[in-house]
């Protein structure tokens, strides 16, 4: 069974800096831009096994990505918005691939119902 990477994200992580006042920013910081497999939360049974993580809006399978850590400290950016992931996993044989769950923000970091 292959998985068919169809959606162009891009992985950042958020770094917390102090500005010259002192007072803490958050930075982006880029990782890397991959093809994803991208899946939107609906109402199946597969959706319904995850309610540990009833939060989590968007699953996205890419390809590990060699030299990079991906944790929830990290966010994925689409064409349609930002989303901060929930938790990354390996899956497939030899851990070729990354399934990330995550949920959706607006661009002032408030989540948006999905």
């Amino acid at each position: 069974m292959s998985i068919k990477l169809n959606h162009f994200i891009e992985l950042f992580r958020v770094e917390q800096e102090t500005d010259p006042d002192g007072f803490p920013v958050e930075r982006d910081v880029f990782l890397a831009s991959v093809r994803a497999y991208r899946e939107d939360r609906y109402g199946s049974e597969t959706w319904k096994n995850r309610s540990l993580f009833s939060t989590a809006t968007t699953l996205f399978r890419i390809r590990r990505v060699p030299g990079i850590t991906l944790d929830t400290r990290c966010v994925v950016v689409t064409e349609d918005g930002r989303h901060n992931i929930l938790s990354v996993e390996d899956i497939r044989r030899k851990g070729l691939y990354w399934e990330i769950l995550a949920e959706r923000v607006d661009t002032e970091g408030v989540v948006k119902d999905g």
